[in-house]
């Protein structure tokens, strides 16, 4: 089974470590990977993508680090998707459509189509600000055994 790529899920944990910090955080690469358990030489090239992508600013020097370009309410989970993956793809029929010579009257590719788009539009409307705000526990007491 194919999911996202694990550069994908990498790049997902290091918007979400920043956006967990505040708007200004900066911190450094090395930082990010011990907390959030991952390579910092694979974080380093994520981090290169993601500020390719405008996701990310750098800076170099003392003082310098990582930090989110723009705040983490204007950040969803589907810009980092197409920034490491270059969108959601549920079938090389929906981003290659003239792959397949039925495309043009397939309904298994009209359904690709049509799930890939509401798939796009929940990972659009799913914000690193959301994300990183600790969700409301629920206060029902738990029935003893």
């Amino acid at each position: 089974m194919q999911g996202i790529l694990r550069h994908t899920d990498y790049a997902a944990r290091v918007v979400l470590h920043l956006a967990s910090l505040g708007t200004d955080a900066r911190v450094q690469v090395k930082d990010i990977a011990d907390r959030r358990l991952m390579p910092a030489p694979f974080v380093r090239r994520v981090v290169a993508r993601l500020a390719a992508a405008g996701i990310l600013r750098t800076a170099r020097g003392s003082g310098g680090g990582v930090r989110l370009a723009r705040p983490a309410r204007e950040i969803s989970l589907l810009d980092v998707i197409r920034a490491m993956e270059g969108g959601v793809v549920l079938n090389r029929c929906v981003s290659e459509p003239g792959a397949c010579p039925l495309s043009d009257r397939c309904p298994v590719q009209r359904t690709w189509c049509d799930a890939t788009r509401r798939l796009e539009e929940h990972l659009e409307g799913v914000t690193f600000a959301d994300l990183s705000t600790p969700s409301k526990r629920s206060t029902r007491k738990r029935k003893e055994p």
